[in-house]
């Protein structure tokens, strides 16, 4: 090696008679870590890797202006961390976040054809930090922007915890206009990144005529189409896979085809235009969810001692251990309120066929119907955030509120 590397420098790996091409990131402990053009990074000895090229200085983000449509309509994109649109900075191998709608439109320009764009950030974490304040200031932030005139709204989230805030907002927020929640199972420096179709499907969702919150992602590990999910019966069943969002218990609310952006949507799916916008963003965060295993320790509830509710993720039809039923009804005495649902996710809790099921029922456990448990635990923060009788707030446990329990679930 002549001269040294610079991050962001076109080189090729040459070994025996493979030569591959891709960009320098860093040398680390003596080895060359590059970026492949196929997307993935290797580490190799710097004898063996050319240079071809110099790195080539990246625009700042925000550079330029761009000129958007104003005979579109207008969407709102808020951010809470998760990628939207990014580029690599070889400087460090990071994924750098863009928000605004004029970085969005140069990484995506297709996106203007659709609609034109106002941006807000709520938050810029990874989304293992979200909490329920955040929850609270993403709906107030989703409300603001419907009562300032947009027609939808577009929320960039990271995929791990994603159904937990969209079902989070739908129970605070009544909204006549659609509410997009959408993601990147892989960054958009990968040639296999699900970044752009999916941002492309959410706008098209977003202008289209549905009228509540939802969760758009890949359909398939094809680029092909989306689904839109019910923000309160959708779950991410894998860690990685590009269809990793599944709805659960019921059937999507429609899809997107891709590349036509052609939106269609399920008679079940609510329409624009339903309703007043509305806010009730009250949380009551002294609520926890506990997936029972067999022979869990009893003494694992003491850490739940004053909680104002607990949802409990139980075995089969809605069970736990005969031996917690006395501490559970302590417990629900003194103020705690208990919901069962179960870890099966698809069917519904049902606590009258089995004798330890009659007995949860008989303390006074508040059956979860076909809730996903972490649905089910987001309710509770808000029903009890807004319900202060504790028979009023069983009732409304039980109550189909925003689609999240289902008459008859889907198998």
């Amino acid at each position: 090696m002549t001269e040294p590397f610079q991050a962001g420098d076109l080189v090729r790996y040459a070994n025996g008679g493979t030569a591959l091409t891709g960009t320098y990131i860093a040398e680390r402990d003596g080895m060359a870590v590059i970026k492949l053009d196929n997307g993935y990074n290797i580490g190799t000895s710097p004898q063996k890797i050319e240079l071809v090229g110099r790195a080539a200085p990246q625009p700042p983000a925000g550079a330029g202006v761009v000129v958007q449509n104003p005979d579109l309509p207008e969407l709102s994109i808020i951010s809470t961390g998760g990628t939207i649109a990014s580029r690599v900075d070889y400087r460090t191998g990071a994924v750098t976040s863009q928000f605004s709608a004029s970085d969005i439109l140069r990484a995506i320009p297709e996106l203007g054809d659709i609609a034109r764009y106002r941006d807000r950030q709520v938050a810029s974490i990874l989304s293992e930090n979200m909490s329920p304040a955040i929850w609270q200031d993403l709906a107030r932030a989703v409300y603001d922007e419907i009562r300032h005139g947009a027609s939808g709204v577009i929320v960039t989230h990271g995929t791990d915890t994603m159904g937990y805030s969209a079902a989070a907002v739908r129970f605070m927020l009544k909204t006549p206009v659609p509410v997009v929640f959408v993601g990147s199972q892989r960054s958009a420096d990968r040639p296999s990144s699900d970044n752009a179709m999916n941002t492309l499907c959410s706008a098209a969702v977003a202008a289209g005529d549905l009228g509540e919150v939802a969760v758009v992602m890949h359909a398939t590990t094809n680029d092909d189409r989306c689904a839109i999910h019910r923000a309160t019966r959708v779950r991410k069943m894998h860690t990685s896979r590009r269809d990793a969002f599944q709805s659960v218990g019921s059937a999507p609310l429609g899809y997107v085809d891709y590349p036509s952006l052609a939106v269609s949507l399920s008679d079940e799916a609510v329409r624009r235009g339903t309703g007043e916008p509305e806010l009730r963003d009250a949380l009551e965060e002294r609520c926890a969810l506990l997936q029972y295993y067999p022979g869990m320790p009893l003494s694992v509830l003491d850490a739940f001692e004053g909680y104002a509710g607990l949802v409990l993720s139980g075995t089969g039809l809605g069970h736990v251990s005969t031996d917690w039923i006395p501490r559970l009804r302590d417990m629900i005495e003194g103020g705690t309120a208990v919901v069962m649902t179960s870890q099966c996710l698809h069917g519904r809790v049902c606590d009258r066929v089995y004798n330890t099921g009659r007995d949860l029922l008989s303390i006074g456990v508040i059956e979860g119907e076909d809730m996903l448990p972490e649905v089910a635990l987001v309710k509770l923060m808000w029903v009890l955030g807004n319900e202060s009788d504790p028979e009023e707030a069983r009732a409304l446990m039980q109550t189909d509120l925003a689609g999240e329990i289902q008459r008859r679930s889907i198998a």
